[in-house]
């Protein structure tokens, strides 16, 4: 029989050391929200002034693109359409991709699956490292080694290409798609395992068709924030890709991606109140579109195979 002292288990003692937490975690998500906002804002008022200049039909559909040409005060005398930024940025975003999504689910199988906890221990943390390179060590690399080695290889004679930026953007993003891959597939229950085994699957039929279909809308979500890693990504398009915008579907040949052509003004080519100026922030809003597009897509994809166990 306890003798102790009464417990009132229906008594609440204030717990001020939780409402601080909480308060931290609903301003943390506040602030993300008011940043959203405020780049929304920042872009609004000067993509509006561009476009009382410019037709958004010639912006969006036009194939050449010169905004750096001419005086910098004048409207009249360069082509706005932006096409060929897109173009560029997406080639290069497809060749990344490429590289990133077999290689990085490759190794998310394999340390999900595959390895010993020891190994796993040791690789991922590796594996991550490369996530935090500074960009432009990948884009004098893709600069410097990748493409004489490319130029030999595919045989062309440009320094600027779009192959050797995609290529080294694609191993850049591996560690994101392989991070987030492998948490998914770890993530999915023992017992589906189990399951599997149990009816005769090896271990590859298990990962492949239990597993990694468990994990999909995991995967997904790694897939799209590598995109999306790989469409914002300026560094190694401005160093490698070069700064020609010219609308080909050749990625031999160099061009400026939406990125580059941002690095490239923002950096004090664009007198302030110039027509340049104010495209900066129409290619700047373009690009947070796409971006929003993507991001928005992955939410449908995500909670259309999403599977709660």
């Amino acid at each position: 029989m306890w003798r102790g002292p009464s417990i009132d288990l229906g008594q609440q003692h204030p717990r001020h050391g939780e409402r601080v937490i909480k308060v931290v975690l609903v301003g943390a998500a506040w602030l993300s929200v008011a940043v959203t906002i405020g780049i929304v804002v920042s872009l609004l008022a000067p993509t509006v002034t561009f476009f009382t200049h410019v037709g958004i039909v010639d912006f969006l559909f036009g194939t050449e693109w010169t905004a750096g040409f001419g005086n910098k005060f004048s409207w009249t005398d360069k082509a706005w359409g932006v096409l060929p930024l897109v173009v560029a940025t997406a080639i290069v975003t497809v060749i990344a991709l490429a590289v990133a999504v077999p290689l990085g689910l490759g190794a998310a199988i394999y340390l999900s699956e595959y390895a010993s906890e020891r190994v796993r221990k040791v690789l991922k943390p590796i594996l991550e490292v490369l996530a935090g390179v500074p960009t432009v060590v990948y884009g004098f690399l893709a600069l410097t080694i990748f493409t004489p080695i490319f130029a030999h290889v595919v045989r062309f004679d440009t320094i600027h290409n779009m192959l050797s930026p995609g290529i080294v953007m694609g191993f850049m993003i591996v560690p994101t798609i392989a991070s987030l891959g492998e948490d998914a597939m770890s993530a999915v229950p023992l017992a589906l395992r189990q399951g599997s085994y149990a009816l005769g699957a090896n271990r590859m039929k298990t990962t492949l068709r239990v597993v990694f279909p468990a994990a999909l809308s995991g995967i997904v979500a790694a897939i799209v924030l590598g995109i999306s890693r790989a469409v914002g990504e300026t560094m190694i398009v401005t160093i490698a890709a070069g700064s020609r915008a010219q609308l080909t579907f050749d990625p031999r040949e160099g061009a400026q991606t939406m990125t580059g052509f941002i690095a490239q003004i923002a950096s004090g080519d664009a007198p302030q109140g110039s027509p340049v100026y104010y495209s900066l922030f129409a290619v700047g809003a373009l690009l947070f579109a796409i971006t929003l597009l993507i991001n928005l897509a992955s939410i449908r994809l995500v909670r259309k195979y999403r599977q709660v166990y």
